[in-house]
């Protein structure tokens, strides 16, 4: 770009996204006249999921303003707890994240998964059909255009990725509802009507019994229980207020 220069500064928690030189405060970025501020920043390495308003000279502007010359443009984080209008707040995550999915969906949230690779173009046009808002490490597919809404997620420890998102969006929280296999909804299951899918010390130490409505699976308070319980205890400790 060799067209009007303006002048560029990002939110502390964005400039992780942006080289090493446009870190420290306001730098300046020639444009070509034509492109939209949205289109900028997101060239600068932002994508637009990450970042809240925009102000051109301290006035909030859209995504599809053009910068002229010696604008000085701010580009704020997402205020959080974020809003996501438009339809019931779910999630959808690509195939790295599936410890994260897991425990969304211990505590109760709609969290879909595919375990195999869908591709970038799959995953943002099954985010536009469903409504989801896309979770993801990838930048590239957090600046797909199909995408209905998205999140990128900065940590690559799980217990720091659920507290993310829990604090970002603060779902509201259900914990042992929905199935950590299948994204389910579970439902209370008599005994008799799941002994066959019981092995036979299961079936002889444990009484209390949940099915997933989709993919049939059966749960119990096993040897892991501690450690899930655990999880939902601190979260319900800390963003508890969301539940459901």
């Amino acid at each position: 770009m060799n067209g009007p220069e303006i002048f560029v500064s990002f939110a502390p928690g964005l400039r992780l996204f942006v080289g090493a030189e446009r870190r420290s405060g306001r730098t300046s970025v020639a444009t070509d006249g034509v492109s939209t501020l949205g289109h900028v920043v997101e060239s600068l390495g932002v994508p637009l999921t990450e970042a809240g308003r925009l102000l051109v000279d301290g006035r909030p502007v859209d995504v599809s303003h053009i910068p002229a010359a010696g604008e000085s443009v701010e580009v704020e984080g997402v205020v959080r707890p974020q809003q996501v209008p438009g339809a019931p707040l779910r999630f959808l995550l690509d195939v790295h994240l599936g410890t994260l999915a897991r425990r969304l969906r211990l505590l109760g949230v709609d969290a879909a998964y595919e375990s195999e690779d869908l591709g970038d173009p799959a995953l943002a046009a099954l985010s536009a059909k469903e409504q989801r808002v896309m979770l993801s490490r990838d930048r590239g597919l957090l600046r797909r255009r199909e995408l209905w809404a998205g999140a990128y997620i900065y940590s690559d420890r799980p217990d720091e990725q659920l507290r993310d998102v829990l604090e970002r969006f603060a779902p509201p929280l259900a914990p042992w509802t929905r199935c950590t296999a299948c994204n389910g909804l579970l439902t209370e299951a008599d005994k008799d009507s799941v002994r066959e899918q019981l092995e036979h010390g299961t079936e002889r130490t444990y009484d209390v019994f949940a099915q997933c409505t989709a993919c049939e699976r059966v749960y119990w308070r096993g040897a892991h229980h501690a450690r899930l319980d655990a999880i939902v205890s601190d979260a319900m400790r800390e963003f508890g207020g969301a539940a459901a």
